[in-house]
């Protein structure tokens, strides 16, 4: 299954955790806490690791379309809410 990661400096990435799960509870399941979140899209699932400032993201998708897709809603989602904090996501491939 493809798989990629992110990882974003962030003064407070609870509060970008907060904000992405209330924006996506309308129009997908999603679940967090001040911690950690998970985002589950019809295309793929995004997981959510705050750290000590930095915001840690792991995605997986069923195809790599659709995990490219993924990456680019989550990323415009998450530099929108962000204010000037975060102004590119630099996503990974996660070897299987």
């Amino acid at each position: 299954m493809p798989a990629m990661n992110a990882c974003v400096t962030s003064a407070n990435p609870g509060r970008l955790i907060n904000r992405l799960g209330k924006h996506f509870r309308h129009k997908i399941e999603a679940e967090w806490t001040e911690t950690d979140g998970v985002l589950t899209f019809s295309i793929g699932v995004c997981r959510l690791t705050a750290m000590d400032n930095e915001l840690q993201l792991a995605c997986q998708s069923n195809t790599d379309n659709e995990l490219k897709e993924l990456g680019q809603v989550v990323a415009s989602h998450l530099i929108r809410f962000s204010g000037d904090e975060v102004v590119e996501v630099y996503w990974q491939a996660v070897s299987a």
